[in-house]
């Protein structure tokens, strides 16, 4: 790291930065603050139908959000299932039970399409592909409306990339070239696990946008050109920086800005969030994992804090599961679960997407204390 650069990232890194971030870029008010509902729930059978209905129902319900629109749902089917096979043993991946159950209650909603998307390897359209992760398609399929899966890895089932601009012009990047359909739909929901991240501390909901990058342009061989049957990861382009993006596509406002994925990954997440705000936020906490976000993670162990979490703002919804967790959603990097990354949700906080300011976020349903599951020191390994 260059000497020079140092103050720039401490600056950054630090409370004091981050409410500078706020105020450069215009945020003169706190930001916005929505209900976030908690509801026990220890199996993944029925009961697991009637808690997510009535914790969408406590915050409001989704009826108003959904009916006769076009609803992105992003799954977190997390790691390269041709390195790291699917592993029900270790319910890193969003539980197929889950998927079906959200998808029955927004077709009845009255959705008009339900458009299931996440990014894997490889870079195909198969049905068959999602079948790997357990997923019932016929059962997805026949819910009552249009049902769409969309392989968000590279261009997929458009003739172009959709460019999407950070409205506070970006920690990193300013825009992103992602595929249509996080354009092409009306509302987009985000269907995470409550667990750790080695990296960003935890991942939830902000961090499930992480995956929205597609590979074919921000994965590892891109190349200049893209490379729309990518088999490289992101770490070259998004976590470490070594690669930039094809030409053509939006470049890093800052190519002297640290080279480390624990100051990267949480502003890259917090400018994806921005392009694309979360209407409708589902964290599965009734089964996970801790110590890491999947397999690959040295030490990682099965946990069962039996909750569902729901709320219409990222933030909020994800501050909240750090209670339940045990952890201050405020918490600084070096602190438990921040271990090797910055505190992605008080950079969210710091360009106005949503507060971590517990005392202003209504909780309905059972009480944080009542819901609250010790996680421990965060990823040690």
């Amino acid at each position: 790291m260059n000497c020079h650069k140092v103050s720039r990232r401490d600056v950054l890194t630090g409370a004091a930065g981050i409410a500078l971030a706020g105020a450069a870029r215009g945020q003169m008010q706190p930001a916005p603050a929505s209900p976030v509902s908690i509801a026990r729930c220890r199996a993944y059978d029925e009961t697991f139908d009637k808690a997510l209905a009535s914790t969408l129902d406590k915050i409001g319900g989704i009826g108003s959000l959904v009916k006769g629109k076009t609803v992105a749902v992003k799954l977190n089917l997390t790691g390269n299932i041709t390195r790291y096979p699917n592993r029900p043993e270790l319910p890193y991946r969003n539980e197929p039970a889950t998927v079906l159950s959200l998808a029955r209650q927004i077709a009845r909603a009255g959705a008009t399409r339900i458009r299931l998307i996440e990014s894997f390897f490889p870079a195909k359209q198969d049905l068959e592909l999602w079948a790997r992760y357990g997923l019932d398609i016929n059962a997805i399929n026949n819910i009552g409306c249009k049902v769409e899966w969309e392989n968000t890895q590279n261009m997929g089932q458009a003739k172009q990339y959709k460019r999407m601009k950070v409205p506070w012009g970006g920690y990193v990047f300013p825009a992103f070239d992602l595929n249509h359909s996080f354009a092409d739909c009306d509302v987009y929901v985000s269907l995470s696990k409550l667990k750790h991240h080695w990296l960003a501390g935890v991942t939830m909901t902000l961090k499930n946008n992480f995956g929205n990058t597609p590979c074919s342009l921000y994965g590892g061989d891109c190349g200049p050109d893209g490379n729309e049957d990518p088999k490289g990861e992101r770490g070259p382009v998004c976590h470490s920086g070594t690669t930039t993006p094809p030409k053509g596509v939006p470049q890093e406002l800052n190519r002297e800005s640290p080279r480390e994925p624990g100051y990267r990954i949480p502003r890259i997440v917090t400018d994806l969030t921005g392009v694309r705000s979360v209407d409708l936020a589902i964290v599965d906490g009734v089964e996970s994992i801790r110590g890491g976000e999947g397999a690959w993670n040295p030490g990682v162990s099965i946990i069962r804090p039996g909750v569902i979490l729901a709320g219409r703002n990222a933030v909020c919804t994800d501050a909240v599961c750090m209670a339940v967790m045990g952890y201050d959603p405020r918490a600084e990097r070096g602190t438990k679960p921040f271990l090797r990354g910055n505190n992605t949700l008080r950079l969210a906080e710091a360009v106005g997407i949503g507060t971590t300011d517990l005392t202003r976020i209504e909780v309905a349903g059972l009480p944080i204390k009542d819901a609250f599951c010790d996680y421990g020191p965060g990823a040690t390994g």
